[in-house]
């Protein structure tokens, strides 16, 4: 996740210098901003959400949130790459961190894997204890019998 966000705000930060040293590019370029702004808050949110260990549903919304920020983000960049000067490198590197939020999404969205129970053993299943001890034996006439009495139930 830190790598994605590292990878947006590179591709953020190649996008305002190609604004900034050409001052006449299209008036839609300057609609970049706010959703880079956007997708800058909500990634933000995500990561206070996972340092303070919010719950699952929690972080879920927020990252489903951020994910569809960044697909804008990603779709303004792949239709205005030419118009707005941008590299190539950058549409790249942004879907590549937008690939890596939606897989974060399906782990953050998935339900946490329940506990299996456990199989009941041959004990649990004649309801007899596991171990012999003395208060499971008998001492009496048997085979393990000895003059001081049965060796199991010392």
């Amino acid at each position: 996740m830190k790598s994605s966000r590292a990878i947006l705000l590179a591709a953020f930060a190649i996008i305002a210098a190609s604004n900034a040293a050409s001052a006449q590019a299209p008036s839609q370029c300057n609609a970049f901003i706010p959703l880079r702004d956007d997708a800058q808050q909500k990634a933000a949110a995500v990561r206070a959400a996972t340092e303070h260990k919010a719950e699952r549903k929690e972080v879920c919304v927020l990252v489903t949130r951020f994910a569809t920020a960044e697909a804008a983000v990603v779709k303004f960049l792949e239709t205005n790459k030419t118009w707005c000067g941008i590299p190539d490198e950058a549409v790249k590197a942004a879907k590549t961190g937008h690939e890596r939020t939606l897989k974060f999404r399906t782990v953050a969205c998935s339900e946490a894997p329940a506990a299996q129970p456990k199989a009941p053993t041959l004990s649990d299943a004649i309801a007899t204890p596991s171990i012999d001890s003395a208060a499971n034996t008998k001492t009496g006439r048997g085979t393990l019998d000895t003059l001081n009495g049965n060796p199991l139930a010392k």
